[in-house]
């Protein structure tokens, strides 16, 4: 039996296919394209940027073909704040913050399920790769068929609640391409096209200028490990850990091996660069946490790894922070409101406002923003 569906349409060629899923599974499916800004491009570049007028009228074209009700919510107020104003702030504060997470966490699902649900719909589809299966302690968030297309990471922001109003259609599709024969077959114009990349509201890709415009570009210095100065540059929030290219050193490592940039101070407005095993990390702890089911650590379920006891206070995972990155095993618990993640080899280049999303198998068990990180081998010079 079908139930009331509220499919967000971007206009792009997934969520076209999701919403035609949707329909086809016999629901009652209304379509709604998000906008996000309150001057949108009126065409895409390419395959940047998102959420234009262009995207807007794909969208509805789509919704027409498939005779369904269209409708452009406006949430361009709540994106400016929650996103793109926490990008800038983040930023300042010499964090390397993920929008995507963000527009997840803040719009397309707190905002757009909180006005859907209170509008009578039963689920939000979208056109992510993604699963959402019942299990032992309830819904459960996995991984795509696919892990090529699989999108859970950026999901892995969802709660509990969430979860049960979550329908993803495209979630067993195994490659892009079926998306785009299924979209050609149908007669969609959107079949071929581009995907969208990069972060929507810097469509050019220009993020250093982007950033220099809204937080300034003051010139400081860079140092190594031991608190010399090896260089300058024009402004601290240009540069993420573990960068190597345009640092413009003016003094050679005295082993001759590239240098990365290991720390960014944005109070001193330094940039600290060192050798690539410095890189390396042994802990990461959050206390912006979230669950996508029963919190592992009270219910004991995600502890998965043969072995061990459930309901422990300390389990296995794997721990992924970045969306195509490989998960790395792990071990986390809870301690003192953190979410601690201790990996069980050192991880590289990770930088304190990234997401660190937890998995046990293909299932997503939770995420945290990270606010430190424990050095594997000796801690910086202060």
């Amino acid at each position: 039996m079908g139930v009331k569906v509220l499919a967000a349409m971007s206009g792009g060629v997934d969520s076209a296919v999701a919403t035609a899923r949707a329909v086809e599974a016999g629901h009652e499916v209304v379509g709604v394209h998000l906008a996000l800004s309150r001057a949108p491009g009126t065409l895409r570049t390419g395959s940047r940027g998102c959420c234009t007028i262009e995207d807007s009228m794909d969208a509805r074209r789509v919704a027409d073909m498939l005779g369904i009700p269209f409708y452009v919510w406006d949430f361009s107020e709540r994106f400016a704040q929650d996103v793109v104003q926490d990008f800038i702030d983040e930023y300042s504060e010499g964090r390397t913050p993920n929008p995507c997470m963000r527009c997840n966490q803040h719009i397309k699902f707190d905002a757009v399920m909180e006005r859907g649900l209170a509008l009578g719909f039963d689920a939000i589809a979208t056109g992510h790769y993604a699963a959402v299966t019942e299990g032992p302690g309830g819904k459960e968030l996995h991984r795509a068929a696919t892990w090529a297309k699989d999108q859970s990471y950026v999901l892995g922001v969802l709660t509990t609640e969430q979860l049960e109003h979550c329908y993803f259609p495209l979630g067993a599709t195994p490659s892009k391409d079926e998306v785009r024969a299924e979209a050609a077959s149908r007669g969609f114009f959107v079949a071929e096209k581009p995907d969208s990349h990069d972060i929507c509201f810097i469509p050019d890709g220009d993020t250093r200028g982007w950033l220099a415009e809204r937080v300034g570009a003051e010139k400081g210095a860079v140092l190594d490990t031991a608190g010399d100065v090896v260089g300058s540059h024009q402004g601290a929030h240009a540069f993420t850990v573990g960068q190597r290219k345009g640092l413009a050193l003016g003094y050679p490592a005295a082993d001759g091996k590239p240098r990365f940039v290991l720390e960014i101070r944005p109070k001193t407005n330094e940039v600290v660069v060192g050798p690539k095993e410095a890189l390396a990390l042994s802990e990461l702890a959050g206390s912006q946490m979230s669950f996508a089911g029963p919190n592992p650590v009270e219910s004991g379920y995600a502890n998965a790894a043969p072995g061990d006891d459930f309901g422990c206070e300390e389990f296995a995972c794997h721990v992924q922070v970045r969306a195509h990155s490989d998960p790395v095993p792990a071990r986390a618990r809870i301690s003192d409101g953190e979410l601690i993640i201790r990996m069980d080899a050192p991880l590289l280049g990770v930088s304190p406002g990234q997401s660190a999303v937890l998995y046990v198998g293909t299932r997503v068990v939770g995420q945290c923003t990270i606010d430190r990180t424990v050095s594997a081998l000796a801690p910086l010079h202060a």
